[in-house]
């Protein structure tokens, strides 16, 4: 996540925390701090936070990036059947048939 992304989330997060102050408790953070919601100072504050918006709206566009760019990790398996139940199951009875004629036929006759 770029520098930008990161700012602009931060302002959006500012802003959803003002909102949510407003339709709890009618108490407006912003205004409160800088002069009313006529005062320069909030407005800059409330105009920061719609474009804060605006560039955060890319980013619920943006196509996942892989998280993991740790080099010194070990790979991740890429067979997907071993991450799903659907893969083809080993037939071990052929195995043990194999193993049983063997062990018949190693055995000394009887006299």
């Amino acid at each position: 996540m770029s520098v930008l992304s990161r700012i602009a989330l931060a302002l959006v997060i500012i802003g959803a925390i003002n909102w949510g102050l407003i339709g709890l408790f009618q108490f407006d953070l912003v205004a409160t701090l800088f002069g009313g919601q006529d005062a320069f100072l909030s407005r800059v504050v409330y105009g920061l936070v719609g474009i804060g918006g605006l560039v955060s709206l890319g980013l619920l566009f943006k196509p996942n990036e892989e998280v993991d760019t740790v080099t010194d990790r070990p790979t991740r398996v890429s067979n997907s059947n071993l991450r799903t139940e659907f893969g083809k199951e080993p037939d071990f009875k052929k195995e043990q048939d194999v193993k049983l004629k063997k062990k018949t036929n190693d055995r000394d006759p009887v006299d």
